[in-house]
């Protein structure tokens, strides 16, 4: 589990347009890495376009954004297509990301036990350094919970 002042693990995925993007390519920058579980769901939507309707204000606070989730990166083009996403979102089919962030976990719905992501987001200063998590996300107004 990744805790306040820990750097950004490593990892090395591939983006919606099928580039590979590391760790490393975060370092100077500061990055909100979003983690959800599935592109095109009701909770997952209402937060990728909170962040989009917000992301002219994270870009003037200096931030880079990046959301993350295991569906592939043709999933991930269709979604940013359908709602004019800005920014990128890297494709962890293998769940490796999300198990070194710690957000592959087990979860619970209607009283059945599966694997899953955890919806938290993480922001990292311009060394790679964790300055904070979030792990109660408001999906409906998650920017606000970055600017505080």
């Amino acid at each position: 589990m990744l805790k306040i002042g820990d750097k950004m693990p490593q990892f090395e995925v591939v983006d919606q347009n099928g580039n590979t993007v590391s760790s490393q390519d975060f370092i100077g920058k500061k990055t909100i890495i979003y983690f959800y579980p599935k592109d095109n769901t009701s909770g997952c939507t209402a937060e990728a376009c909170n962040l989009r309707d917000n992301y002219d204000a994270l870009v003037a606070a200096g931030y880079n954004v990046v959301g993350v989730s295991k569906d592939s990166a043709a999933s991930h083009t269709k979604f940013i297509e359908k709602h004019s996403l800005p920014f990128t979102l890297l494709a962890d089919t293998t769940t490796q990301m999300q198990q070194v962030f710690g957000v592959w976990a087990e979860k619970k719905l209607y009283g059945r036990t599966y694997m899953g992501t955890l919806r938290q987001t993480f922001i990292f200063n311009e060394e790679g350094i964790l300055v904070e998590i979030i792990e109660k996300v408001n999906t409906k107004d998650h920017a606000a919970q970055i600017l505080k």
